[in-house]
């Protein structure tokens, strides 16, 4: 398995669980409570930086345990992860449209903060996928 393919893996693994721990721990505080209510902010912020560090140091783990695949990238790596990159925008400038309809629409930080934060992650996942597929099925550049 190429060095990028490990890559998308990893960015696609840490997202979905960075992720998921953020939505356990928020909805868990939820209870009762408007979720517009919990406190999510530090949440956000610490899941946020702890997927960066993870996926920092798993990166560094798979580049240490197979030194002579690390960092080797040719053209068509190159452009899968660009192709990846290209699909996994959608989300950012979907979530974006979609937060300034919310700041117009004046809705509560907790919505709008947590849809960008949704949209990042949606991102992340799509791209991951997108360069998955193009190393496992094949990829026909246009």
């Amino acid at each position: 398995m190429p060095s990028e393919e490990k890559n998308a893996w990893i960015m696609g693994l840490v997202a979905i669980g960075a992720y998921a721990i953020y939505a356990v721990i928020i909805l868990g505080r939820a209870g009762d409570a408007p979720l517009a209510d919990v406190p999510y902010a530090a949440t956000m912020l610490w899941t946020i930086g702890g997927g960066i560090v993870a996926g920092i140091v798993l990166n560094i783990a798979v580049a240490v345990a197979s030194p002579r695949d690390a960092g080797k990238k040719d053209v068509r790596d190159r452009e899968i992860y660009r192709f990846g990159e290209h699909i996994g925008q959608s989300f950012v400038a979907i979530g974006g449209v979609a937060v300034i309809l919310m700041a117009l629409a004046e809705w509560d930080t907790f919505w709008i903060a947590n849809a960008m934060y949704l949209a990042f992650v949606l991102s992340a996942i799509l791209s991951s996928i997108a360069k998955i597929a193009a190393y496992r099925w094949g990829f026909q550049p246009w």
